[in-house]
């Protein structure tokens, strides 16, 4: 039984740190890309050391994510969980919900969850929304 936790604990480390290369890597890229853009350059060490806080930042990112969406009651990291982790930034909470409105806007209609309306309960026990299988 030990070794099955040590091998499950083993393949989490490894791909922890698949994700923190390829994390690195894409940080690497995008720090030349800018730089170069802007006619400057960036050195490897400072590349690295912005890589490596910029994984620290999204750990600690997720974490609170499922912290939000476990205290709501919810199994799944919505939207709303998001902008919260954004609270203590309003140029980044309000760019955050004005993405959330663009993307709902573009959702067709059928597809948004509609909160009943006592009104129409009738008409919702009648209704029905037929959600092909993919």
């Amino acid at each position: 039984m030990a070794s099955d936790v040590e091998r499950v604990e083993e393949e989490e480390e490894s791909a922890t740190e698949l994700l923190r290369d390829r994390f690195r890597l894409c940080t690497i890229s995008i720090a030349e890309a800018e730089a170069k853009q802007n006619g400057m350059e960036v050195s490897q060490p400072i590349v690295a050391c912005i890589s490596d806080l910029a994984f620290k930042y999204a750990q600690q990112l997720a974490k609170d994510l499922e912290l939000f969406a476990q205290h709501a009651g919810r199994k799944s990291v919505n939207m709303e969980d998001v902008i919260l982790s954004a609270h203590r930034n309003d140029h980044l909470a309000a760019s955050l919900r004005s993405f959330c409105n663009d993307l709902k806007a573009k959702e067709p209609q059928s597809e948004r969850k509609r909160k009943k309306n006592p009104k129409n309960e009738d008409k919702a026990a009648v209704e029905v929304l037929h959600i092909a299988d993919p």
